[in-house]
């Protein structure tokens, strides 16, 4: 483990203190009786085979006293283990709080760019690896520390010849186990890659099922699966056999110093210096001597694994969070809706510049519709205006205030916005409606639904707006779905609103009845709609055709029709398109 990853680690741990406090006074006690033991086994062997006759009143009362002092020492070794569970347990809840605090803080681009799966992975298995290798690393270091010291000190009371043989030994088991250690580190990282890159796939798969169904793609999507699995095999095999690699050595150099100790112990028996016990004593003690060792390289795979994880947790913990509000933004309320784009630049990728010195001023109340081909930049124009993204140069304002100057809070909460990705959670139909504004009433949220055409359906379900929807309502239609997501924006009745494809996933007839339903919630209030299906934003106030980040054509959609040019053949080309898949489903309706 490294350092610096150590030290951060242990940092956590400060504000339970009293944990560690008490569970090194458990450790000492129960490291005690196991010290105390092997004397007493000394003793009673001395007992048996002196004066060619058995004590068995003394041996009775050491058996006794054996007997309470491992019932102690056990009590002890359970209070340590379940405060060193409790420290553990606190500890990586703690940073899996901070965890997901620092996720909320990330921006946009991270979630853009990094795959759910591997994010949720950190959740779960990197940090039941880190409680994993503290409630090992954490007991065993204690007791370890403690009976080092004690059976030194009870070696050294029986024989200082053969204790300077066993300490002598310590040395080689010590580097061996570290040059396992820095060779096996790096397989255990990247096994922890791989698994969070294996369940970003299959969180991936098992999210888009019905498209895997649909085009036949189950035996394709295996040989990806199995392909990763096998990946994680081999690293996981590998790191495993390396890190497990240190027990036996240690072991090994630990069995021939037993050896060596057996030569020299029987030497100084038959020399008269020590007893036939205190060579079984010493046995012991050298024994419990190496323990700690031989324990530290038995959990160090999970000790190398927790390293690893922890080192990908605090990677996201280190990232850089989205920028904070100055410290002298101000709140907005009761906006007018005057929005102002002034030369704004902005790129994803540097390499690739995606809007290029874009201005425009939106008068309070207007309907701005943005129309485009895919990648023209129509969604990067919302996601400025949000700050979901910081934009390169230029400003863009809201009732004269740069929005740099506005807390992101009090800016999100002026605006309502439906998407063509529906987001819902597993709840009830109303608290789904009510995401926004949890306080609101049945009443209103009823209001919201009937306005957004959703009250039918909700009705018709089994507990109506009681009724518990899966999680990302996969127990509803897409269209259902995308009813909800309107009606949790017509029950907070924002100021401003963006409709990014918001009927997209509703027929034709629901289409109508919602738009009517929008007509009533933008009257008066700014509103930018995003739409492929040009019919949808013909009465818009302006229309920006935009294309590679540029805004090449705007007007009124009559007076783009008469210049002829970039939206006139946009628009004619899908009202052919309309108009001949029209005429061929009459004709293939006439043939039968």
């Amino acid at each position: 483990m490294k350092k610096n990853t150590l030290i951060r680690i242990l940092k956590y741990t400060k504000k339970y203190k009293h944990y560690y406090f008490w569970s090194i006074i458990a450790a000492i006690f129960s490291v005690i009786s196991s010290l105390t033991g092997p004397l007493l086994i000394g003793i009673a062997i001395d007992h048996m085979i002196g004066k060619n006759k058995v004590d068995f009143n003394a041996v009775l009362k050491i058996l006794i006293t054996l007997g309470l002092v491992y019932i102690a020492g056990n009590i002890f070794v359970w209070i340590l283990t379940y405060l060193t569970n409790c420290l553990s347990y606190k500890t990586v809840n703690d940073m899996r709080c901070e965890l997901f605090d620092k996720i909320n803080t990330l921006p946009l681009k991270f979630f853009d760019n990094t795959p759910h799966g591997d994010t949720i992975s950190r959740f779960i298995n990197d940090i039941d690896a880190i409680s994993d290798g503290m409630l090992q690393g954490i007991s065993t270091l204690l007791t370890g520390i403690a009976t080092i010291l004690g059976a030194i000190g009870f070696m050294l009371y029986i024989s200082p010849i053969m204790t300077l043989v066993v300490i002598l030994s310590a040395p080689a088991s010590f580097f061996i186990s570290r040059f396992i250690t820095n060779r096996s580190q790096q397989m255990f990282k990247s096994q922890a890659k791989i698994l969070g890159n294996l369940n970003g796939y299959t969180e991936e798969i098992i999210g888009g099922q019905r498209v895997v169904k649909a085009f036949n793609y189950e035996k394709n999507t295996y040989e990806n699966f199995e392909k990763l699995n096998n990946v994680l095999y081999e690293s996981g095999v590998k790191s495993q056999f390396y890190g497990s690699l240190s027990g036996p050595s240690t072991r090994f150099v630990n069995n021939i110093t037993y050896s060596i100790i057996g030569v020299v112990g029987s030497i100084l028996a038959i020399s008269g210096k020590i007893t036939v016990g205190d060579i079984s004593s010493f046995l012991i003690y050298s024994n419990l001597f190496a323990k700690p060792f031989n324990d530290l390289t038995a959990v160090f795979t999970q000790i190398q694994s927790a390293a690893a994880s922890a080192q990908r947790i605090f990677n996201i913990l280190d990232m850089t969070p989205e920028k904070e509000d100055n410290n002298d933004a101000v709140t907005i309320k009761n906006t007018n809706g005057y929005i102002n784009f002034k030369n704004v630049n902005f790129s994803y990728d540097s390499d690739n510049p995606l809007i290029n010195n874009f201005n425009i001023n939106i008068k309070p109340g207007s309907r701005i519709a943005i129309v485009g081909r895919t990648g023209a930049g129509k969604t990067t124009i919302v996601n400025l205006l949000m700050k979901f993204y910081d934009v390169n140069s230029g400003s863009i304002s809201i009732d004269g205030v740069d929005i740099k100057d506005i807390r992101r809070d009090s800016l999100c909460s002026n605006f309502g916005m439906v998407l063509q990705d529906t987001w819902l959670f597993a709840g009830t139909i109303s608290d789904n409606i009510a995401y926004g504004k949890p306080e609101a009433t049945d009443e209103e949220i009823i209001a919201a639904a009937k306005a957004a055409n959703a009250h039918s359906f909700i009705k018709h379900l089994s507990e109506g707006y009681s009724t518990l929807i899966s999680d990302d309502g996969e127990n509803l239609s897409q269209g259902q779905k995308q009813l909800l997501t309107i009606a949790r924006v017509m029950l907070v009745n924002p100021p401003m609103l963006i409709l990014d494809e918001a009927t997209s996933n509703i027929d034709t007839m629901t289409e109508i009845r919602i738009q009517k339903a929008f007509l009533k919630m933008i009257e008066g209030r700014t509103s930018f709609v995003i739409a492929h299906r040009l019919s949808t934003i013909r009465e818009s106030d302006i229309i920006l055709v935009m294309d590679n980040g540029n805004v090449v054509e705007s007007g009124t959609h009559d007076e783009l029709l008469r210049k002829g040019n970039y939206y006139a053949k946009l628009y004619n080309s899908q009202f052919t398109s309309e108009l001949v898949s029209k005429t061929d489903l009459a004709s293939f309706q006439n043939s039968f």
